[in-house]
């Protein structure tokens, strides 16, 4: 069964982050998942956020960004009724293109330890896990 793929705005955030939630990631909704966070992040063109629908059901979400020099995928996520279908590597398909299309070369994601799914379908999509490089970030504050 094929299913839509399209760009997701302003007007999906609810159903996104229910669909955040019913996945099982975790989300900053008073930070940089508030709606008006969210409504910004929505109108970015270095931003591509993509929704995957069966009928009006939001089962799939990623978000691509770029810098530039190197994209970034984020917040993969695929509702757990509809996992082991392929769908996880559908969207990362989708978006890598929307990066390509950008000129973008590398492609890289950060997967938090306890997200299992999204590091198999990843490395199904042929990602390469590099145990050498450690993240840091610094954050204004614990929402963000």
């Amino acid at each position: 069964m094929e299913h839509l793929i399209r760009h997701l705005d302003a007007t999906d955030y609810d159903i996104l982050i229910r669909l955040w939630s019913d996945s099982g990631l975790t989300h900053h909704p008073h930070g940089r998942d508030s709606k008006t966070a969210m409504e910004r992040e929505f109108k970015r063109m270095e931003t591509c956020i993509l929704g995957m629908f069966d009928g009006s059901r939001l089962i799939g979400s990623i978000i691509g960004t770029t810098d530039g020099r190197k994209g970034w995928l984020n917040r993969l996520a695929i509702d757990p009724d509809y996992r082991g279908r392929g769908l996880a590597g559908q969207l990362i398909a989708e978006v890598e293109n929307y990066l390509h299309e950008q000129g973008i070369k590398v492609i890289a994601c950060l997967i938090e330890e306890y997200n299992t799914p999204s590091m198999a379908a990843f490395t199904k999509a042929g990602y390469i896990h590099d145990p050498a490089i450690h993240y840091f970030s610094k954050r204004s504050t614990a929402d963000d």
